[in-house]
């Protein structure tokens, strides 16, 4: 199914929500997009929707985080969330938004996202678990779930450390 994919406007605001809470089955997605929003390190260019005509039935949001180390901190873009309709899902319009988000990102500049996940699901657009780069989750979760992709070779081979969420991501 082929949709357009642009990045949102005001306008777009509740319907995001909307489909966000749907697909997750609970409000937190839809908070946790409002409230990044107002952080000063949002990009709205890499805040996406896919469409059906007028229809928005998707989002992907890619918002940007740290890896810290003792030493060293390095900058990396978190892929979360990324929803479609309940009844659209499993027709390729994801794909089609994490493909266009990735692409979108690595054109500004970006090198890398991880992304907590499905394992079935995001590997094949190349993402592997966060721990083959030595990087880890601030939390427990599965190591098949938590996962990285180099959006420039090479980029997280000297990178180690823990993801750093913004204080966003723990209010929800």
């Amino acid at each position: 199914m082929k949709v357009s994919i642009r990045p949102e406007n005001k306008n777009d605001y509740p319907i995001i929500s909307m489909i966000n809470d749907m697909a997750f089955g609970q409000e937190n997605e839809g908070l946790l997009i409002e409230k990044l929003r107002k952080n000063k390190s949002f990009i709205k260019e890499l805040s996406l929707v896919a469409c059906l005509g007028n229809e928005i039935v998707g989002h992907i949001l890619f918002f940007p985080v740290n890896i810290k180390s003792k030493e060293k901190t390095f900058k990396t873009l978190a892929l979360a969330p990324m929803s479609v309709i309940p009844e659209l899902q499993g027709l390729g319009i994801g794909s089609q938004l994490v493909q266009k988000g990735l692409a979108k990102a690595k054109k500004l500049g970006h090198e890398s996202v991880i992304v907590l996940g499905h394992e079935g699901f995001y590997p094949k657009f190349g993402f592997k678990t966060a721990g083959s780069y030595q990087i880890s989750a601030p939390f427990d979760v599965p190591e098949n779930s938590f996962m990285a992709l180099e959006l420039v070779k090479d980029s997280l081979s000297t990178v180690e450390g823990t993801i750093e969420y913004p204080k966003e991501f723990n209010e929800v």
